[in-house]
């Protein structure tokens, strides 16, 4: 037997791992044995465990918090057991809609786990193309930022404001890229590590490949290729969606929202863990709230959400199509999304009282009007948008030949539909107003050439498959019905509103 004592070197590696074990059920220890054998077999054996590199993506929420340190303590148990044990790399993808509280979160469970400072660790942030170790403040890249703001703009003024395409469809696109940018980075990794059970990876891959294959890719050879053939898929899908979104004549912009593919420098599998965890976050609350430090704060946290303020925008944006389109009250509107988001969050299984914490912030008239000022806040700092310019979206008075335009003037601006032929005029290119088209820009937030695209085109009819954009809705479950009263008819509607 030897008794001799551990390496001063690995001896907190043990006080860490102990830590942690303190806070882990039963399962969740046979759980590190039985991925570490996994991992020690995927590698080649002992001997290739030093070179072997697993990449979890971080998101900065709950769930991939969990990740991160059940990820952490398999890379300690494999130290501890057998002196040595994998590489790790954490990427970190951000967009405008993260904010800073995310990013403190991140930096908590950095810090708890040891993480700062470990060789065998690389934390990334990756801002599209621009790939950084993290850091706590690290400023967000403005060309970044514009590059979002255009595109909630433009999928907004096609929708009305419909909150999944107008803040997920291009961000889940950008997923994809950043997927194929992370893995790959100075030299790629052996393994990404995902919550995804195999089923729900062949069922993700079977619907990409029948979206890109109606759309008259070649998928064939994407088949073969695995998780590049995927990335390539995807590819070709956002080439489609965003002709679709932007029309003709944006080819810088559409080339900046390629999807990278990956290279033949490596050929990632995916390390399942969806049979030895728990995402129930009731389970492991103490592990993170306690250890981790993580807190569910104004913006750290919103709805089903918690690495993203968007869902607090697609609120705003349900009571202030209420108050300008529809010329009822803003808290009407609010009311309206709770009930979608209520469901939301009660489909995914949030904790009830992560739900009550969700729900208290709206729960009076005050704190309606707080979250308001909030949710203005993150919208300027975010997305560069005052008011006005989110509630032209809700409008949408540019597509369909300017149908809504007079409405938009009537409701918002009257002083100016005395000028609606010249603005017809203007955005169907007929003739130059440089003043109008400097005063468009203000109201809208867009430059006139995206104006016109968006004149040249229909508003997005969700009721029919014709679209790309209609047909990423229709397969999206987050979404649902909801009844509201108009008091222009006096009659009961029902809406089909997206969410988070």
């Amino acid at each position: 037997m030897n008794l001799a004592a551990p390496s001063p070197a690995r001896a907190p590696d043990a006080a860490l791992l102990d830590s942690l074990r303190a806070y882990f059920k039963p399962v969740e220890l046979d759980a590190l044995e039985i991925l570490g054998e996994r991992l020690l077999a995927a590698a080649g054996g002992l001997e290739r465990l030093a070179d072997y590199k697993l990449m979890v993506a971080y998101g900065g929420g709950k769930d991939s918090s969990y990740t991160v340190a059940f990820m952490r303590a398999v890379q300690l148990h494999l130290a501890e057991r057998h002196g040595r044990t994998f590489r790790l790399r954490i990427a970190n993808m951000r967009h405008a809609g993260v904010p800073d509280a995310v990013m403190a979160n991140i930096d908590r469970v950095y810090r708890a786990l040891a993480l700062y400072h470990d060789p065998r660790v690389e934390m990334l942030v990756v801002d599209h193309r621009e790939i950084r170790p993290f850091e706590r403040h690290l400023p967000f890249p403005e060309a970044v930022r514009a590059m979002n703001r255009f595109d909630v703009l433009m999928n907004g003024h096609r929708t009305a404001g419909d909150g999944r395409p107008t803040f997920c469809n291009s961000c889940n696109l950008a997923v994809a890229d950043f997927y194929g940018r992370a893995a790959w980075w100075q030299g790629g990794v052996d393994a990404v590590v995902t919550g995804d059970s195999r089923k729900e990876q062949k069922h993700y891959f079977t619907w990409i490949m029948r979206l890109a294959q109606r759309l008259g890719l070649d998928v064939e050879d994407c088949r073969r290729q695995g998780f590049r053939g995927l990335l390539q898929a995807l590819d070709g899908v956002a080439q489609s969606y965003f002709v679709e979104l932007f029309g003709e004549g944006f080819a810088v912009e559409r080339a900046e929202r390629r999807v990278a593919c990956g290279s033949e420098v490596a050929d990632p599998d995916f390390v399942s863990i969806y049979d030895l965890v728990s995402y129930r976050v009731e389970d492991h609350w103490e592990l993170l709230t306690e250890f981790l430090g993580f807190r569910f704060e104004e913006l750290a946290f919103s709805f089903t959400e918690s690495d993203c303020a968007n869902p607090m925008l697609m609120a705003h944006f349900r009571g202030l199509k209420a108050q300008y389109v529809q010329g009822r009250h803003y808290h009407e509107g609010i009311r309206e999304y709770l009930e979608l988001a209520l469901a939301l969050m009660r489909k995914k299984e949030i904790p009830q009282r992560l739900i009550d914490l969700a729900m208290a912030a709206y729960s009076s008239p005050a704190g309606i009007e707080a979250r308001r000022a909030l949710a203005a806040g993150f919208a300027e700092e975010a997305f560069g948008l005052d008011e006005m310019q989110l509630a032209c979206m809700q409008f949408a008075p540019f597509v369909d030949a300017g149908r809504e335009l007079s409405a938009f003037l009537a409701a918002c601006h009257p002083q100016r539909l005395a000028d609606l032929a010249d603005l017809h005029a203007l955005l169907a290119g007929a003739d130059d107003h440089p003043a109008a088209a400097a005063w468009l820009a203000d109201v809208s937030g867009l430059p006139l050439e995206a104006l016109r695209s968006l004149y040249a085109h229909e508003r997005i009819d969700f009721d029919s498959d014709a679209t790309l954009i209609a047909r990423v809705r229709a397969g999206d479950p987050h979404k649902g019905r909801i009844a509201r009263y108009d008091p222009r008819t006096g009659e009961t509607l029902v809406e089909m509103v997206s969410g988070r």
